[in-house]
């Protein structure tokens, strides 16, 4: 074909096909004189993480390919490590188009309570190439300090850990405008002072003891990075000015070569078959390259994509089924390590893919004990393929789906009710404040609350889910979603204000009162009567003091008592009709942490029942 296009082109325009044959061969001699621009073009792998490139460099790729401090040590069927300074990092997942990293701190424990032979010299991490927003804050960890204690408890710096005991009277922690505002402070003072990098989030569950501060310095978090834009293969060759210039020159050339090759095949090619092309399969190739576009500019590198020959062989041809709805199937499999997973194949719909490829973006940037873990996808032709993580005990649903309120705390317990209300409020938070985006989820309920084999509750299923920036509060929506039950009021009705992630702490609110077994026995009530709406029929019992059985024999009569009445009043509070009312999801953890004196139950609600539409709602489970 190639040869047939030149051939006609030569019999018309004999100067211009020598230009372009001649090209692309003095390309070929600027690129081959020199083994380090061979290399340095290259992809590499190191450990589990693939197609690396620049600024990037170890393992088998050289110095002169990457930049000075992204430095990665490589270990086969292991993720990447990147020091940082004098400290080591876990690279969890990395996303070079948009310069994001997600780490964890390596052998956290060491910095807890450091050996005495370290050198008695202040150790800081090194953040020259990393870039922090503001959902990450420095921990200072300070040992053998001399200063007295009382000027760092006066200044709102922990007190000793108790956790240490070689330290004990003389080790703090404080945050970087803590320590910057007390006069006087400086690193002489404490032989061993840390600086790393957690989020903001996690400072107040800081006490002081040794279990909690390992908790939040092993969690992960993401972080940009930067780099000099100035010529990255030249950086450390020993390469002679001209041929700095030679590839300059070269790289033109060969940009100019390929596009007039490509322009004058495609005028060629296209005279010849314009009356044998059909205009529909044009189009479906362009849309295909477009959704291809959208893979490698939005979703993370690190992912794994599948090809559906992969998805067939560890699901065993889709055997064993888990679960069905509106959206797909979920199949139980197992990847080529033994590790168990969750299949989700979607139905084929008359959309273009993008909220698909959005949902994949929106899950794979996100990483957190309490939201679902995505390992990988496919997307090929028709077939839209989610893989997660395997929940051995299912969805929530299950467990509170019982026409007695007490069989699922029998299931459970009461006190694992209250830490799937926490975890679930958790990860709320953090999808509306600690993302890089604010994402609204749109469809909080049990059924997309999956429970781990510890009952961990993992937020799952983002299919309505919707992303903007962080400043911005107010989502746009085309038409309702959500699963009637949980929708908030605005998003059916612009009367009521507009979408936002108010919208999630409704559906939150709607999701913890029915685990408490309210809305339950507000439904039997229906059914043998009048409708009533529902915050307002939970509103009367909660109010009602002298009632042993609480809400219809919700509370149990324990030292519980006290945490299940606080999902109410916080879930009351949630459900507000204005959204304005509502608590942040920061407020609402604040609200169950803390004392149940502290609480007031919320103004009486005016909405009357909603109208019970059929919206757009998600059924599919991952169990």
């Amino acid at each position: 074909m190639a040869a047939h296009l030149l051939l006609l082109l030569y019999q018309h325009h004999p100067i211009i096909t020598i230009f372009l044959v001649l090209i692309p061969a003095s390309a070929s001699y600027g690129k081959d004189d020199n083994k380090d621009y061979r290399d340095c073009e290259k992809h590499f792998n190191c450990g589990v993480l693939l197609n690396l490139s620049y600024p990037f460099w170890g393992g088998d790729r050289p110095e002169v390919c990457g930049h000075k401090g992204f430095k990665l040590k490589c270990e086969e069927g292991q993720l990447p490590i990147i020091p940082s300074g004098t400290l080591e990092f876990r690279l969890f997942r990395l996303d070079q188009s948009s310069r994001l990293m997600t780490l964890q701190l390596v052998n956290s424990l060491d910095y807890i309570c450091p050996s005495q032979t370290l050198p008695n010299s202040s150790t800081e991490r090194d953040i020259h190439v990393f870039g922090y927003d503001l959902n990450l804050k420095n921990l200072n960890l300070l040992y053998n300090c001399t200063v007295p204690s009382s000027t760092l408890v006066q200044n709102r710096i922990s007190s000793s850990y108790s956790y240490c005991s070689e330290y004990s009277g003389r080790s703090f922690y404080g945050s970087d405008d803590i320590l910057g505002s007390i006069s006087g402070l400086d690193r002489t003072q404490c032989s061993i002072w840390f600086k790393i990098p957690i989020p903001v989030e996690s400072f107040r569950r800081l006490t002081g003891d040794g279990p909690d501060l390992e908790q939040v310095l092993r969690q992960e978090f993401n972080v940009s990075y930067r780099y000099d834009e100035g010529p990255s293969i030249c950086d450390g060759c020993q390469l002679s000015q001209n041929l700095k210039d030679r590839r300059r020159i070269t790289a033109i050339g060969v940009a100019s070569g390929s596009a007039g090759i490509l322009i004058i095949c495609i005028i060629l090619y296209s005279r010849r078959k314009a009356s044998s092309i059909s205009p529909l399969v044009f189009l479906k190739k362009k849309h295909n390259q477009d959704l291809e576009d959208l893979i490698r500019n939005h979703v993370p590198l690190p992912l794994k994509r599948y090809s559906f020959s992969d998805v067939k062989k560890m699901t065993n041809f889709f055997k064993d089924k888990l679960g069905q709805g509106g959206y797909g199937t979920v199949y139980k499999g197992r990847l080529t390590d033994g590790h168990l997973v969750a299949v989700k194949v979607l139905v084929a719909s008359e959309g273009n893919g993008e909220e698909y490829l959005n949902e994949v973006a929106s899950i794979s940037r996100t990483s957190h004990v309490n939201i679902v873990t995505l390992l990988g996808f496919c997307f090929e032709l028709d077939k839209r393929i989610l893989v997660f993580d395997f929940m051995p005990n299912g969805s929530l649903e299950k467990f509170i789906n019982h026409e007695n309120a007490f069989q699922a705390s029998q299931e459970l317990g009461w006190e694992k009710l209250y830490q799937i209300v926490i975890g679930v409020a958790r990860g709320l938070e953090y999808l509306h404040r600690g993302c890089n985006t604010r994402i609204v989820h749109f469809d909080i309920k049990p059924h997309n609350i999956l429970l781990d084999a510890d009952f961990c509750p993992k937020i799952s299923d983002f299919g309505l889910a919707k992303s903007c920036p962080r400043k911005e509060s107010n989502v746009s929506l085309m038409e309702a979603r959500g699963t009637i039950g949980y929708i908030a009021p605005e998003v059916f009705s612009r009367n009521f204000g507009r979408a936002s992630y108010k919208s999630d702490v409704y559906s939150y609110g709607m999701m913890v009162l029915e685990m408490v077994g309210g809305k339950k026995n507000h439904e039997a009530e229906i059914s043998s009567g009048s409708e009533k709406y529902f915050p307002q029929w939970i509103y009367n019992h909660l109010e009602v003091d002298d009632d042993e059985s609480g809400i219809n024999g919700v509370l149990p009569t324990s030292e519980q008592a006290d945490s299940v009445r606080k999902i109410i009043i916080v879930g009351l509070w949630c459900i507000q009709t204005n959204p304005a009312d509502r608590p942040s999801m920061s407020k609402v953890l604040e609200m169950l942490e803390g004392p149940i004196g502290a609480l007031k139950i919320p103004p009486r609600p005016f909405l009357s029942s909603p109208p019970r539409l059929i919206l757009y709602s998600t059924t599919t489970s991952l169990t």
